[in-house]
């Protein structure tokens, strides 16, 4: 899960930064991503400079540079803490992960410089007019490389007004965090097993195309296999199959492939540990050849299910349908 900050200057974000780090959240800053740009440069550190340079970095790479920069960094199985987002774009790119939810901090305008003052950050603003003059520069741009903060305040799924003491701030998120957390969105099955077959390709020594299938039964995987060269032989890549290595065009030199295909290693490891296969599902990041086919319907294997078309293999779809074997396409 992927917790989003946005907010005015001082409203009390980094209190909920530090709340969320407390329960266990990675915290991330994508003004951090611009104060790093600025030390890179020898510049002084101050509230202009991280506008100017911010503005800067999205103009040159994009509005969403500095959530996608943060973004590679994060793991899909831990929770984080994204701070200081200031354009719609920002959000946009996070939001890509599915599992994002934008919280806006606000508070009145009195307080926020009051607590501005305090912290003494960055040369923070010594009058209340011109706190509110520098704030007024960040709220609305009509170029989308600014700061947006208007904008992106509307994207937020909830706004907690911080008028109040550090307590009542964590009371407020004490309710909200469960409902947070409970609002988000897991891989269907056919998804989980896909981006299952898809890791174990990885594994495919094969040089031309690397190819998976994984056996499930009761939504347990019971088999897997790439494509790749025998057991005991060199492996592909090390010069093990003639026809790979020459990079034979494609549908061409097909005999003297050494090769096994991923469908074809799945379905002879379960044999080879004896595990029956009669009523599974086999998913494939390729639909299978019509030799795979062969040795999927004689298995017992009831399901396929494959991510992308396999060249000339119209037979074997054809050949699936005839022998009563339920055939899906899903792309993952």
């Amino acid at each position: 899960m992927i917790i989003g900050l946005t907010g005015t200057n001082g409203a009390g974000k980094t209190e909920v930064a530090d709340y969320l780090r407390s329960r266990g959240f990675e915290y991330h800053s994508l003004s951090d991503e611009i104060r790093a740009e600025i030390r890179k440069r020898g510049q002084e550190i101050t509230r202009e400079v991280l506008i100017s340079v911010g503005n800067e970095l999205r103009s040159r790479h994009g509005p969403g540079v500095l959530a996608e920069r943060v973004l590679r960094r994060l793991d899909r199985n831990h929770n984080y803490v994204v701070d200081s987002i200031r354009n719609p774009s920002e959000v946009e790119v996070l939001r890509s992960r599915g599992d994002f939810r934008l919280l806006c901090v606000d508070a009145d305008v009195g307080l926020r410089f009051s607590r501005t003052r305090e912290r003494g950050r960055e040369r923070a603003a010594q009058t209340l007019e011109q706190f509110v003059a520098e704030e007024t520069r960040e709220l609305d741009s009509r170029d989308p490389a600014n700061q947006q903060l208007i904008a992106t305040r509307r994207l937020a799924d909830i706004t907690v007004q911080n008028n109040g003491s550090i307590e009542d701030l964590r009371m407020q998120l004490d309710r909200l965090l469960p409902e947070i957390m409970s609002n988000f969105s897991r891989p269907d099955w056919d998804e989980y097993f896909m981006n299952i077959a898809k890791v174990v390709a990885s594994r495919s020594n094969c040089i031309k195309r690397k190819v998976a299938a994984i056996i499930v039964k009761d939504k347990r995987v019971i088999s897997t296999g790439y494509n790749g060269t025998p057991r005991g032989a060199r492996n592909c890549n090390e010069g093990g199959c003639p026809r790979c290595n020459s990079m034979a065009p494609s549908g061409t030199a097909l005999e003297d492939c050494l090769c096994c295909h991923g469908e074809e290693n799945a379905i002879t490891q379960a044999a080879y540990h004896g595990t029956s296969l009669k009523g599974a599902t086999l998913y494939t990041t390729f639909a299978p050849c019509l030799l795979c086919t062969k040795m999927i319907i004689n298995s017992g294997i009831m399901e396929v299910v494959y991510n992308k078309e396999y060249p000339l293999n119209d037979r074997a779809l054809a050949l699936l349908a005839e022998c009563h074997i339920q055939l899906r396409q899903i792309r993952v």
